[in-house]
C-alpha cells in the first residue's frame, strides 16, 4: 500500500530535520554566526531557523522540479517554483514556517506538544502575499494527535484556507459553513489515506489576520475529530503549489500556545473564562504618515487583569512612536502590551493606546484584532 501524499510530505520532512542538524553542526564546527536573515534555500527538504523560535522549511516532495525560497528574519518568499502537477491530485510541495515538531524538527524552545485542556489561548498572526498566474492555496495548518508524537502522521489535520487561486479544492466535500474567530468559511470535511482533514476555506483572500488557533480546535472537538485529552503538535503557515508559484510570501508569522487558566476546548466558559472584547480603530492619515487611535472594549462578564493586543499591519506601514502602550515589532504582526497605569479592563470597560507611523502605496487599516489570544469584533 503506498503512502498518502501528506504522509510522504511529513515522511520526507525527516530529511530537513537532518539537514537542520547539519548545518548547525557545521555552524559551530566553523565559528559562524547564526543569522538566518535572507538565506535561500533550494534544496528539496532544506530547512533553517528563524527569530530563535520557528522552523522554516522548503518541504518540496511533488516534484522534481527546483525550487528555492528567500528566509528572512520574518517569514519568507518562494523565488523559484519551476514544473507543475494536475490541479485534481496532491500539491508539489509545502513551504511554510512553524511552531512545533514536524516529524521530529522541533522549532527552538518550543511547548508543543500540549494537551489541548491545558492551553488556555494559542494566539497567532499571519500576513500574506499572493500572485497571479499560478495555482495554489495559502494553507495555515493545525495538527493534532492522540499522542503528544514528535515524529510520524498526526490523527487530525486542520487547513485555514486563507486564499485559492486556480482549480484546486481541500481533502473530501463540503460538509457546511461556519463563524470562526468572527469570520465566515465553507468546511470540509475527509481523509487522505493517512489522517483525516477538516478544512476551513475562506469566501474571498485574506492577506492578514490575527486570531485564535483554539477557535478552530474547538471546532474539530465539537465534530468529533479530536478530543479534550488529545495534544497540539505544531502550527503551520506556508502554501501549496500545484502550479508555478514564484513571489508567494509569507511576510510575517508568530505563534505562541499559552498553558493555564483557560476553560476546556469546546465549553463554553463560566465567568472569569474566555475573553470577550471590541475594537474601534480611528486614524488620521496624511502623505506618507499617519496615527492611529485604537479603543479596546471588555465585552465580557470578567475582568481583563493585563493584556496584549495583536493585528498585522497592512504591507508598507511601520510604527515610529506609540503611546498608552508599548508596540512591537514596528511592522507585520505586531502586538500592543499594557502600561502599568491601564493593565485592567472591567467589565463594560475601555481602554486606548495610540500610535504614530509612515506607509509607502495606498493606505489600509488592519483587518482583525485579538485580545490575550481572542478575536474581537471591529466596531
Amino acid at each position: 500500500m503506498q503512502p498518502s501524499p501528506h504522509q510522504v510530505r511529513r515522511m520526507r520532512a525527516l530529511c530537513g530535520a537532518l539537514l537542520t542538524t547539519l548545518v548547525a553542526l557545521a555552524a559551530l564546527l566553523t565559528g559562524a554566526t547564526a543569522s538566518h536573515a535572507d538565506t535561500t534555500i533550494c534544496e528539496e527538504f532544506g530547512s533553517t531557523t528563524i527569530q530563535g523560535r520557528y522552523v522554516v522549511q522548503n518541504n518540496r516532495w511533488g516534484t522534481s522540479a527546483t525550487q528555492c525560497i528567500s528566509v528572512t528574519n520574518s517569514g519568507f518568499r518562494i523565488t523559484q517554483a519551476d514544473g507543475s502537477v494536475p490541479t485534481n491530485g496532491a500539491p508539489k510541495s509545502y513551504p511554510s514556517v512553524y511552531n512545533g515538531c514536524h516529524y521530529t524538527n522541533c522549532s527552538p524552545g518550543t511547548n508543543l506538544p500540549a494537551q489541548l485542556s491545558s492551553i488556555s489561548s494559542a494566539p497567532s498572526g499571519i500576513s500574506y502575499s499572493y500572485v497571479s498566474g499560478a495555482a495554489y492555496d495559502a494553507a495555515y495548518d493545525i495538527w493534532l494527535d492522540p499522542t503528544p508524537r514528535k515524529d510520524g502522521v498526526n490523527r487530525t489535520e486542520i487547513m485555514i484556507w486563507f486564499n485559492r487561486v486556480g482549480s484546486v479544492q481541500p481533502v473530501g466535500s463540503v460538509v457546511g459553513s461556519a463563524t470562526v474567530g468572527g469570520r465566515q468559511w465553507q468546511v470540509w470535511s475527509g481523509n487522505n489515506g493517512g489522517n483525516d482533514v477538516l478544512s476551513f476555506v475562506a469566501p474571498s483572500a485574506i492577506d492578514s489576520w490575527n486570531f485564535d488557533v483554539m477557535d478552530f480546535v474547538r471546532q474539530a472537538v465539537s465534530r468529533g475529530l479530536a478530543q479534550n485529552n488529545w495534544y497540539l503538535t505544531s502550527i503551520q503557515a506556508g502554501f501549496e503549489p500545484w502550479q508555478n508559484g514564484a513571489g508567494l510570501a509569507v511576510n510575517s508569522f508568530s505563534s505562541s500556545v499559552n498553558l493555564g487558566g483557560g476553560s476546556t476546548p469546546g465549553d463554553p466558559g463560566t465567568p472569569g473564562g474566555p475573553v470577550a472584547c471590541k475594537v474601534a480603530y480611528g486614524t488620521s492619515v496624511w502623505q506618507d504618515g499617519f496615527t492611529a487611535d485604537v479603543a479596546v472594549t471588555n465585552t465580557g462578564s470578567a475582568p481583563v487583569d493585563g493584556w496584549k493586543v495583536a493585528f498585522t499591519l497592512p504591507s508598507g506601514q511601520r510604527i515610529t512612536n506609540a503611546w498608552n502602550a508599548t508596540v512591537s515589532p514596528a511592522s507585520g504582526a505586531v502586538t500592543a502590551t499594557n502600561a502599568a497605569h491601564n493593565a485592567s479592563i472591567a467589565p463594560g470597560g475601555q481602554v486606548s493606546f495610540g500610535f504614530q507611523g509612515t506607509y509607502s502605496g495606498s493606505f489600509a487599516k488592519p483587518a482583525a484584532f485579538s485580545l490575550n489570544g481572542t478575536s474581537c469584533t471591529v466596531a
